[in-house]
């Protein structure tokens, strides 16, 4: 399946050279290992699409609903989460 998605500027830079190897997305739609996101550049100042578009074939998807099997709310309010490349 192919899913499209905004992507801002600055941040479409980084993935067309390869620096920004992770998306970090609201998880209000189905993604699997396998499909591929469709990341079309959003300019949030004109509020229009620039042109520009890059596929991506998505790999592992971690899901972060029920993290408080890890850490307490209460630790999760206060520290929020991290998204780590690892290469």
């Amino acid at each position: 399946m192919t899913i499209s998605k905004k992507c801002w500027p600055k941040y479409f830079e980084k993935i067309l050279t390869g620096k920004k190897r992770f998306e970090l997305r609201l998880a209000d739609f189905q993604v699997n290992e396998g499909d591929f996101l469709l990341l079309r550049e959003w300019d949030p100042k004109t509020g229009e699409y620039t042109g520009r578009e890059t596929e991506k074939k998505v790999g592992y998807v971690v899901k972060t609903k029920d993290c408080e099997k890890f850490w307490s709310k209460k630790e999760i309010d206060k520290y929020g989460f991290q998204i780590i490349q690892i290469e």
